[in-house]
């Protein structure tokens, strides 16, 4: 729900569960100030409405996952690193991880300088790992870190503490980056997947501060997710009348409120501790808690459900998947 199955009434993003974008995290590396974490979640391994089971093909070879930097404060990336993953062989897929810099990283295509080629995709509980110079990457099945009682927001935010994710697993895409090849220190992270089937890009998900997508964009919420953040001003009336009626804001309040959730961009700086919402996102950090007071206007503050223990302390950092 953090933007698991985009939200309790949408389906699945061109009703493909691996192009559903759930969350995205950015961390200093643990020991080791000189890199960062970067972690791409999608294809939760189960939906809400309705209830059961998706696919047990973790990503889609027609598709793009990818992840945008903006390093200059406009909104527009300046890097990207894009993701393609091979048709499955016998039950086995790879991975090959691209970068692109400059005025290409904004636009779209599968392009761009190789970083790691033909990495294994892990679908059981081993995590396989691949080195490639100063990065390392990982993709593949993993228990899923997002943590919230599902079932209560969908009872008019009546919280139990029931976490819906305490058992469940997503298909997730890490990488180990140096923080030279970030650019600067102030950086704005975004991720988006595209869909191929058609015979040309078709950006089907995107986003990056958790939930909003979920509860604020209704009837636009094709549009948004098609968007891009350099246009996100469009969306501020949108949020700031969903903001009035879940919260009872003013319409004024509503409106400032909402520009502070847009753009749709996950600061970072690598040089500080990463901490939701003042700088990326930990795997720990209570998302839920931060946002359920700004969509509620104080009235609710929490869902009674905290972070999952079964993280590991090294790379990948996600726990390994219950399924497996």
């Amino acid at each position: 729900m953090s933007h698991h199955y985009s939200g309790p009434d949408f389906g699945f993003p061109h009703g493909d569960a691996r192009l559903d974008l759930t969350d995205l995290y950015a961390f200093p590396k643990p020991g080791d100030a000189g890199k960062s974490i970067l972690i791409m979640n999608v294809h939760p391994s189960a939906s809400v409405n309705p209830p059961g089971l998706t696919t047990g093909d973790p990503f889609a070879h027609e598709a793009l996952y990818e992840l945008k930097i903006d390093t200059d404060g406009d909104a527009v990336a300046d890097i990207a690193y894009r993701v393609r993953f091979s048709a499955s062989e016998g039950g086995k897929l790879t991975a090959t991880l691209r970068r692109v810099d400059g005025i290409q990283a904004a636009g779209t295509g599968d392009g761009g300088q190789v970083i790691v080629e033909g990495a294994p995709v892990s679908i059981g509980r081993e995590a396989r790992v691949t080195d490639a110079g100063d990065y390392r990457f990982f993709a593949g099945w993993r228990s899923d870190p997002f943590f919230f009682d599902t079932q209560g927001a969908r009872n008019n935010l009546q919280f139990t503490g029931d976490d819906f994710f305490a058992d469940k697993d997503v298909c997730s895409i890490v990488m180990e980056v140096p923080n030279s090849a970030l650019g600067r220190q102030n950086l704005g992270l975004w991720a988006r997947t595209l869909d191929g089937v058609g015979g040309k890009w078709v950006q089907a998900d995107r986003g990056a501060r958790p939930l909003q997508a979920v509860f604020l964009t209704g009837a636009e919420n094709a549009a948004y997710l098609g968007g891009e953040p350099a246009d996100d001003a469009r969306f501020v009336a949108v949020f700031a009348h969903s903001l009035q009626h879940a919260g009872g804001y003013t319409p004024q309040e509503a409106k400032r409120v909402a520009g502070t959730l847009l753009p749709d961009i996950l600061s970072y700086d690598p040089k500080r501790p990463a901490s939701f919402p003042n700088n990326g996102r930990t795997l720990t950090d209570d998302a839920v808690d931060v946002f359920l007071p700004i969509l509620t206007n104080g009235k609710v503050t929490g869902d009674k459900v905290g972070p999952h223990t079964d993280l590991l302390g090294e790379f990948p950092y996600l726990g390994p998947p219950h399924k497996g």
